[in-house]
């Protein structure tokens, strides 16, 4: 497993390389256009690629039980824990 210094290094040499590389893109190629409207493509489908999948997950996700529901619930199981307790003095007695 690489150590996390070498991952760091790597990534901080791809950035400094990609950084480079883009600047030469957007200010010295000749398809300096298509370069700007990709990354402003890119850029606008992630953002609502991220909002979609929020939409979706709140969409499919069902809704929690109502806290009263979950309280009746925690009653029920103390209550049965109070009841085995009770069973289990009474036969040691």
């Amino acid at each position: 497993m690489p150590s996390d210094k070498a991952v760091g290094s790597a990534l901080l040499i791809v950035s400094i390389i990609v950084i480079i590389a883009y600047a030469y893109l957007v200010f010295l190629s000749p398809w300096k256009a298509l370069v700007i409207e990709l990354t402003a493509f890119i850029g606008v489908a992630a953002i609502f690629g991220i909002i979609a999948w929020i939409g979706y997950a709140l969409a499919t996700t069902p809704p929690p039980k109502p806290i009263e529901e979950i309280e009746k619930e925690i009653q029920e199981e103390l209550s049965k824990l109070e009841a085995e307790e009770k069973k289990g003095e009474e036969k040691k007695q």
